[in-house]
């Protein structure tokens, strides 16, 4: 239990525990705080703006100036006291029409996002930095993040019913009692009270990981080389003069943005065009969580089969194949067998460029070349596309709570296409990593 290997597991089981336990159900609970569309939109982007900050200055401190280990412990100590004290912020019982106080709710999660969304990146190096082989050993490291988001979200489902109308356990058969318990969520004000605690779970989770930090294995800073740059994040932009470097971030722009429409509309997608009760709507998409662990338990070893470029392919192709079973086959049975594809999705791409970004970037950069990349899958492209499938709401409605789902899901699926063909044919590291000391951007590679 003291291996570095247990501790790192544990270390990814508390970061993605933190993230899961809020995201799934704020897109709910935002609205029913009273906040209108623009408040919405400015607190759900303070996740996005973070990414952006992290790229160009959080992790340059990681990078150059702290150990990682104990810059991870500050940022969860105060992200973690800034999403608890979110559970607090309550509209006013004396006035059941005002909204809650929006600019302290918008602080407090901008605050949150600020010092969490470096340590996406920040223990991605740890773990790297402190595992033997990370082709290999990365993969059953980070699939314990899996397992933490999931442990965080399906508590909930059992929080959030109203227990005072499900029948006594044991005056009915326990298969009706489930079925009742599951089937009646709590509503209104109480419903909104039980999701703050939302923001209990993920607070406490956060504090505890900034004291767990502290026993993590030491990752000293990496000051800059002699004569080298001393921005982390100038050297990591300095990359993208890498032809292959270049051709990686452009099909993660498209890759993140087709993820992103995953999650903005699956959820009414099961409910509303496949007719999937809303109460299973979660546990319906978290399947994809599940296949996730799995996928990520073998992705070495299709690393080492496959190589970068063929294992990058047919995770984009995951998302093509997905989302044309969405538009094709509106089927119940179909759309939750379809979504263990989101394990092939999220490792076989996203998992294996953290991997290849940690071969290739030179060593004093990692963490500002891993932030580089969550700017894109955290931060510009999610910013981005909620815009266009937004539109694609719009573009394809045809009444209250419907839409023109085989269309609307066309358009992802032939972006992830067109951005699997682009990395097929463009996308051409060298045959081995380099030596972590050499520095890729000062010799250019062929695409």
């Amino acid at each position: 239990m003291s291996s570095p290997r247990f501790k790192l597991s544990v270390m990814m089981f508390l970061e993605f525990f933190i993230w899961g336990a809020w995201l799934p159900l704020i897109f709910g609970y935002l609205p029913s705080l009273g906040f209108n569309e623009w408040q919405q939109a400015l607190i759900l982007g303070a996740f996005n703006l973070a990414a952006f900050t992290a790229m160009f200055f959080s992790t340059q401190f990681a990078d150059r100036n702290f150990a990682a280990e104990r810059f991870l412990a500050f940022s969860q100590l105060v992200g973690g006291l800034a999403i608890l004290a979110l559970a607090f912020i309550h509209k006013p019982a004396d006035d059941p029409a005002a909204s809650a106080p929006f600019w302290p709710f918008f602080a407090l999660m901008l605050v949150h996002s600020l010092f969490y969304v470096p340590t996406i990146s920040i223990t991605n190096s740890i773990a790297f930095a402190n595992l033997k082989d990370p082709q290999t050993e990365f993969g059953p490291v980070r699939l314990w993040g899996t397992i933490g988001w999931i442990a965080a979200s399906w508590p909930f489902v059992f929080i959030l019913v109203d227990w005072a109308k499900v029948p006594e356990f044991g005056s009915v058969p326990f298969t009706q009692w489930l079925g009742d318990a599951l089937g009646t969520s709590k509503k209104g004000a109480e419903l909104t009270h039980a999701t703050s605690y939302t923001f209990v779970a993920a607070g406490i989770a956060s504090l505890l990981l900034a004291a767990f930090s502290l026993v993590l294995p030491h990752t000293p800073a990496r000051p800059a080389k002699e004569g080298g740059e001393k921005l982390a994040f100038v050297e990591a932009m300095k990359l993208l003069r890498t032809p292959f470097v270049l051709v990686l971030f452009i099909v993660t722009f498209f890759d993140a943005a087709v993820h992103q429409c995953y999650f903005f509309w699956t959820s009414r997608y099961l409910e509303f065009g496949v007719g999937i009760p809303g109460n299973w709507v979660m546990p319906a998409m978290s399947v994809g969580q599940i296949a996730e662990i799995a996928t990520m338990a073998f992705l070495g070893l299709v690393l080492k089969r496959l190589g970068w470029r063929m294992t990058m392919v047919i995770g984009i192709l995951g998302h093509t194949v997905r989302f044309l079973a969405f538009a094709f086959a509106p089927f119940p049975a179909v759309a939750i067998v379809v979504n263990l594809l989101h394990g092939v999705c999220y490792a076989f791409f996203f998992a294996t460029v953290y991997i290849f970004v940690d071969e290739f970037f030179p060593k004093d950069a990692r963490s500002s070349a891993q932030g580089l990349f969550n700017f894109l899958i955290l931060g510009l492209a999610p910013f981005v596309s909620n815009f266009l499938w937004a539109h694609l709401g719009v573009t394809y409605e045809i009444g209250k709570n419907q839409w023109d789902f085989q269309h609307l899901f066309l358009v992802p699926a032939g972006i992830a296409l067109g951005a699997a063909v682009m990395l097929a044919l463009f996308f051409h590291p060298p045959e081995t990593a380099r030596a972590p000391s050499k520095d890729l951007a000062a010799e250019p590679q062929p695409a």
